[in-house]
Order: C-alpha cells, then sequence, then structure tokens
C-alpha cells in the first residue's frame, strides 16, 4: 500500500533530476540594435562564449541582433522592467532614456584619440564606476564593446572644411550632449530613429549622418551616401548590461563569470574594433564611397571645446572620466 509519505517521497525522487538540471543549466537572451554582421555582434557573441567557458558550459548567451529583440530604447526598457535578460545597449541611450546623465562621459567630443585609450578608460576603476552608478535603475552593468569611432557620411557633398558642414542635415541621436556638439560645429542636427537612417539618406530627408565605419557597413548606407569625411570626433561605446534582479538570482558562482567575463571583453574586442576599422574602410572604398581627411580638424576641435568643458562639470563621474583620459595620454 503506497502511503502519503511514500508517495512525496516518491515524486521529490522524480523531481530531483529536473531540479539538478535546472540549476545546472541556464539560457540567458542578449539583445542589441544593430545588425548580425557589426561589431556589437561579435562583441556581444565573444562575451557569451567567455562565460560559457567559465561556467563549464552551465550558462549559454543567446545573442539576438537585427533589433530581434527591439531599438536600444525597447531593450533597455524590457531589462528593466525583467522582460529581457539582457543586452548591449549603446551608451547615448543611456542618458536619453533614463538617469544616467554620467554616460555622456564616454563621448565628449575629441576628448579620446585612440581606441587603446579608451579600452584603457574604460577597464579603470571610473569605468567600473560608471556600470555601478546603473544598479540604482535595476541593472547590473557588465562591461563594453566598441561600434567604432565616429566619422561623418555625406550623401552628396563631400566635406573638406570646417565651413562645409553649414547647413547640412545631419541625422544625431537627439541627446543633449550631441546636440550641443554638432550645433557648435554647424549642421543643422536631425533627430532620427537609427533604423531610419538608410531611408532618410535614400529619400534626401537628410545629408549627413554622424556614423562609425562598421555601420556605414553593416546597415548599407554606403549605398546612398559616398563621401566619408574623417573625424574620429568620439567613440560608440556599447554597454553590456543584465537585469539586476535575474543576476542576482544566479549561483554566485555565475554572477563572478559573468563580471570576470564583461572586464575581460573590453581589451580584447577594442583591439578587434580597431583591426576592423582597416578593413571596413578597405570594403568601402571598393564599394564606391570616398574617404578622406578633414583639412582643419583642430578647427572643429576648437568650436566643440567649449562643449567638453560645459559638460565635464555637470557630473562627477564625467569629470574622473576626463581626468583619467587626460592623465593617462
Amino acid at each position: 500500500m503506497i502511503t502519503l509519505r511514500t508517495g512525496l517521497v516518491a515524486l521529490a525522487m522524480i523531481l530531483a533530476p529536473v531540479s539538478a538540471v535546472s540549476a545546472q543549466e541556464t539560457t540567458l537572451k542578449f539583445g542589441h540594435a544593430a545588425a548580425s554582421t557589426h561589431l556589437f555582434q561579435g562583441g556581444t557573441e565573444l562575451f557569451a562564449q567567455k562565460v560559457a567557458d567559465k561556467t563549464g558550459g552551465k550558462v549559454k548567451i543567446e545573442v539576438y541582433g537585427d533589433r530581434q529583440l527591439g531599438d536600444d530604447g525597447e531593450l533597455l526598457q524590457g531589462i528593466q522592467l525583467g522582460t529581457i535578460d539582457g543586452a548591449l545597449v549603446s551608451a547615448p541611450v543611456l542618458p536619453l532614456k533614463m538617469d544616467a546623465p554620467a554616460f555622456d562621459a564616454l563621448q565628449l567630443p575629441f576628448l579620446v584619440q585612440t581606441y587603446d585609450q579608451m579600452a584603457a578608460a574604460l577597464a579603470s576603476p571610473v569605468g567600473q564606476k560608471l556600470l555601478d552608478s546603473l544598479d540604482a535603475q535595476g541593472i547590473k552593468g557588465l562591461g563594453y564593446i566598441e561600434a567604432g569611432q565616429r566619422h561623418f557620411l555625406g550623401r552628396t557633398k563631400k566635406v573638406e572644411t570646417v565651413a562645409d558642414f553649414e547647413g547640412l542635415k545631419t541625422r544625431i541621436v537627439p541627446t543633449p550632449l550631441h546636440k550641443a556638439t554638432w550645433t557648435a560645429v554647424g549642421v543643422s542636427p536631425v533627430g532620427l530613429a537609427f533604423g531610419e537612417v538608410y531611408s532618410a539618406l535614400e529619400t534626401g530627408t537628410i545629408d549627413a549622418v554622424e556614423m562609425n565605419l562598421s555601420s556605414i557597413k553593416a546597415e548599407s548606407l554606403y549605398q546612398s551616401a559616398k563621401y566619408v569625411t574623417l573625424t574620429g570626433h568620439y567613440f560608440w561605446p556599447g554597454v553590456l548590461m543584465i537585469n539586476k534582479a535575474r543576476f542576482e538570482s544566479l549561483p554566485e558562482d555565475v554572477q563572478q563569470a559573468m563580471v570576470e567575463a564583461g572586464h575581460e571583453v573590453i581589451a580584447e574586442q577594442y583591439k578587434m574594433a580597431a583591426d576592423d576599422e582597416a578593413d571596413v574602410r578597405k570594403f568601402l572604398e571598393e564599394n564606391g564611397v570616398e574617404i578622406s581627411e578633414l583639412a582643419e580638424l583642430d578647427k572643429m576641435q576648437e568650436k566643440t571645446r567649449p562643449v567638453l568643458e560645459e559638460w565635464v562639470g555637470k557630473d562627477p563621474l564625467i569629470k574622473e572620466f576626463a581626468d583619467a583620459v587626460n592623465a593617462a595620454r
């Protein structure tokens, strides 16, 4: 005769293996808003591989590009609500969509000159402080992945001097920092969603866009705009993040593995991004894009210097980041 106690013991024995497997194997979905051929895809996959290696395969991170889980704003909202596990979100979206003004530090005009400088700054204590500042927003910051140094892409007009910027309808991300920077340069800034840039260039709704070479290739923008001016005005880091409650629900060794992987990926992926730029430049030139240097880069830097100086005073973390970059030069 089967007693209640015997039945409960038998049920526990049946369920035990399932629970053990569940505790050992975890799948997390991470999204990003760039194309699956973009640096953001490769960088997030590098992070995923590191996490898998460090956890002995217990944690699998599935990477969804091409805006499959939403654009940057939707990804950020989904992480905060807990409907999305994690994502790589472009840094300028954080001050735009939530109370995180310190992330403007990562795009101060002409502050950071090289990929190595940016990688070193992001891997430093102030880079970690920026990640930690997301805790209050229900987000665990894990690391940074680079999309590439930003340049200027014109549809029909070659920009050779600072005067050539004047009045060009130029797509920007409509953050106060970007508005101030590009107004100082002299363009006519146009706030536009990333997914709308291709059609806007194609139809002539905009004359130009400030963009990294990797995105010009990945989003096929070179089909509608043929003039790149190398300005290197700032970089475009993405912030690796996960819902904080989801992160804290994971075993401590898994949490540690994710933190370590997020930190380690910075230097490796920034080297990948730097190496990629030469290959992408060659691709664009082979597809009819004319690439040139700005003859008066020093004048562009001079026009934007007041913006840099104003923003350094806006937040202690912005100043700390700027001081760290300047001290390392």
